[in-house]
């Protein structure tokens, strides 16, 4: 039995509503199982005229989704947009309690709960290695005939309201899970087991290093996507496309 995704479920739902049986969605990033989304993008090509266009409202989709999606907003999409390689970058945050008791029972779907405490500096310090364009080989599981070269073009560290921990991470694209590897090469440098210098030696490596943890899926939320102004959509779907090939 196939696995249930957010995508899956939005095709099937708007499938449903203009009967097509088969409905393709483009998203901007296929996020790892579990991974939750605030701002993910999608699109899919029909007809202008198109007999059941009057029923592509978010309103009709959201009410036959089941509660856990929610389409905020749908529309036309310009010219030489893709949802993929249309995108200049994608932002994702992971948020992390270090208190010794846990995050608040509310919390615990969304927070992952650390039982050291970590400093903010370091984590900070050993991340600016990380942004720039740099193969990210010993962070990626690997995947047969693509690249693993990337540009971070943010990473940093704060405290929220709650007194998480909370990383941002913003990149042109990312590998498959690349994000939760490095945030558990961080982690050891954050809580003093490892000097801030192990990410720029984890960056030299050319093979797999089997000390970085990968992390628990459900703190890791996608939260906005970038794109060009309209008249540059086109002309990033083909570099894109380009470079990935």
């Amino acid at each position: 039995m196939e696995a249930r995704s957010v995508q899956s479920e939005i095709e099937n739902t708007i499938g449903a509503l203009i009967h097509q049986l088969h409905l393709p969605t483009i998203v901007a990033g296929r996020t790892d199982a579990g991974v939750h989304a605030r701002a993910q993008i999608f699109h899919f090509d029909i007809t202008r005229n198109h007999p059941q266009m009057n029923k592509l409202t978010a309103e009709r989709i959201n009410k036959a989704l089941p509660g856990d999606i929610r389409i905020h907003k749908i529309e036309e999409a310009p010219y030489g947009f893709d949802a993929r390689f249309s995108a200049l970058w994608r932002e994702y945050t992971y948020t992390i309690c270090d208190d010794p008791t846990g995050p608040t029972p509310l919390h615990r779907h969304e927070v992952f709960a650390w039982p050291v405490s970590l400093d903010i500096d370091k984590l900070n310090e050993a991340s600016q290695c990380l942004i720039g364009v740099h193969d990210f080989f010993a962070f990626c599981k690997e995947k047969p005939k693509t690249t693993t070269i990337r540009e971070v073009q943010r990473l940093e560290w704060h405290r929220n309201k709650d007194d998480y921990v909370v990383m941002t991470i913003r990149a042109d694209a990312f590998c498959y899970s690349m994000v939760r590897s490095i945030v558990g090469a961080l982690l050891p440098i954050g809580d003093g087991r490892r000097p801030v210098t192990w990410t720029q030696h984890l960056l030299s490596q050319e093979s797999k290093i089997s000390h970085i943890q990968t992390m628990q899926a459900f703190p890791l939320v996608l939260e906005r996507v970038g794109y060009p102004p309209d008249e540059e959509l086109f002309a990033r779907q083909s570099e894109t496309r380009a470079r990935r090939g």
